[in-house]
C-alpha cells in the first residue's frame, strides 16, 4: 500500500492540535512545521511525531505549507489544518482512494462548525478543497493567504465523506480571526494593486451580509446563520478599511522620504 504523509503548519494551537493529530495518527508519517509557537503546541506535537521543524521567518501560508511539503517522504500527502479533523469514515475512504492508480489528487468536501452549530447554508455548503494528492504531482501556491493546492498533472477526483472543520468555536475566536485575517487580506490586496475608500468598505461589508444571509440562505442556519453573516460583513468591512489606511500610510511614508 502507498505511504501517506500528513503535513500541518502550526502557530500557538495548543487548544486544538492534540485532537487534530489524534485524528491522523493512523498515517505513515506526520510532518509539522511550526512558525515559532510560544505556547505548548510543539510539546503536544511531540506526542505524535518527531518530525517537527521550526520555521519562524513567516512568509505566508503558501510558503509555509510548501516547506512542510518538502519534508514529506510518502507517495501521497494529506494536508490538514489545526482546526480540522479526519473522521473514521473519511479515514477509510482516504485509505481506499490512495490505491487508485490513475488519480493525482482528490477534492474533499468540508463541513464547517460555527459557534456551536454545523453550518449547512450561508455559502459553506459547497466547500470542496484539494487536500489529498500525490507528492510529485502538486504543490501549494505561494500566496500570503488563501493558498491553494495546484495540481501539475493527472486527474482530480472527489471524495464523499466530509472533512470536519472547527473554524469558529467561540465568539472570542470569531473576533480574533476577523482582526487577523482582515489584516492579511488588506496586505494581499495592496500587493495586488487594489485600493479602497470608506464608501467601498461600507458597500462591500453590506453586500457580504446580504449575500450570506439572504442569497446564500444563511437564515436557514438559525441564530448562528445571522451571526455568521454579521461576522462576514465585519471581516469584509475591516479588510477594506485597513486597505484604505495602509495605502494612506505608504503614501505618507513616501512623502516623508522625499522631504
Amino acid at each position: 500500500m502507498s505511504r501517506l504523509s500528513v503535513i500541518i503548519i502550526t502557530h500557538n494551537e495548543e487548544h486544538q492540535i492534540g485532537e487534530c493529530l489524534a485524528s491522523v495518527s493512523w498515517c505513515d508519517e506526520i510532518i509539522v512545521v511550526d512558525s515559532g509557537s510560544t505556547d505548548n503546541t510543539v510539546t503536544q506535537c511531540r506526542q505524535f511525531t518527531h518530525n517537527i521543524f521550526i520555521q519562524d521567518d513567516w512568509q505566508g501560508f503558501g510558503v509555509q505549507k510548501n516547506r512542510a511539503l518538502a519534508k514529506a517522504t510518502g507517495e501521497w500527502v494529506l494536508s490538514i489544518d489545526a482546526d480540522e479533523r479526519i473522521s473514521t469514515a473519511l479515514q477509510q475512504e482516504i485509505k481506499q482512494a490512495i490505491t487508485h492508480p490513475t488519480t493525482s489528487a482528490f477534492r474533499i468536501p468540508r463541513q464547517s462548525y460555527y459557534c456551536g452549530r454545523w453550518i449547512k447554508h450561508s455559502g459553506w455548503s459547497s466547500d470542496y478543497v484539494i487536500r489529498l494528492f500525490r507528492r510529485q504531482c502538486a504543490h501549494f501556491t505561494n500566496d500570503l493567504i488563501h493558498e491553494k493546492v495546484q495540481v501539475l498533472s493527472g486527474k482530480v477526483n472527489t471524495l464523499t465523506t466530509p472533512l470536519l472543520h472547527y473554524s469558529f468555536t467561540s465568539v472570542e475566536e470569531v473576533l480574533e480571526k476577523i482582526n487577523r485575517y482582515s489584516s492579511l487580506n488588506a496586505q494581499l490586496h495592496y500587493e495586488q494593486g487594489k485600493r479602497a475608500t470608506l464608501t467601498q468598505a461600507i458597500g462591500h461589508g453590506l453586500w457580504a451580509f446580504v449575500r450570506t444571509y439572504l442569497l446564500q440562505a444563511g437564515f436557514l442556519d438559525g441564530a448562528e446563520g445571522f451571526m455568521l453573516a454579521v461576522s462576514n460583513a465585519e471581516g469584509t468591512y475591516y479588510r477594506y478599511l485597513k486597505l484604505m489606511y495602509l495605502q494612506k500610510y505608504v503614501k505618507n511614508q513616501r512623502y516623508s522620504d522625499n522631504l
